[in-house]
């Protein structure tokens, strides 16, 4: 086995050059681990904060208008503990997402300032959306989920923050 001393600065065509040459007899081929390190690489640089998303029926504010689009963050670890300190959550712990979802939600349609009294204003189906997309995003890293076609049988993913008519 050959060992190479590297500094950060070479890193990248040491990778490059165990991709390109083929492996020693009896040698792992190095080729996959060297792909594996540019790609954690590409996504550490790439890491979405922020997911976008469309509510099945939307919130409706005080002026009567329509907000169906918004963005969500992902959670701190200081957003999951400041709701167990709320009196709001001591008095009624079914409080707690209403609060949490409060923190992350970044923008709904024109509103910015998103409280705990706009959530508490929306629709049952719009929080448990919200809910499971919280979930999805803060666990998964993602918003697409696995589906099968209850017809056809067929598989295929479909990403739940919508956007296009249908989707949410």
């Amino acid at each position: 086995m050959r060992r190479r001393t590297v500094t950060s600065g070479g890193l990248d065509e040491v990778l490059d050059s165990l991709a390109s040459s083929p492996p020693a007899t009896g040698e792992e081929a190095p080729a996959p681990a060297a792909a594996r390190l540019r790609e954690r690489d590409r996504d550490q640089q790439e890491l979405r904060t922020e997911f976008e998303f469309e509510l099945p029926r939307g919130y409706v504010d005080d002026e009567g208008q329509v907000h169906r689009h918004g963005s969500m963050r992902l959670a701190t670890a200081r957003d999951e503990l400041r709701p167990q300190i709320d009196l709001r959550v001591k008095e009624n712990p079914a409080y707690l997402s209403v609060v949490l979802l409060s923190q992350v939600i970044t923008q709904l349609g024109t509103i910015t300032d998103v409280h705990a009294g706009v959530v508490e204003r929306m629709y049952a189906t719009d929080v448990a959306f919200l809910q499971d997309f919280y979930r999805r995003i803060n666990s998964e890293g993602h918003t697409h989920a696995a589906v099968t076609c209850p017809l056809c049988h067929g598989s295929f993913e479909v990403d739940l923050s919508g956007g296009r008519l249908g989707e949410s």
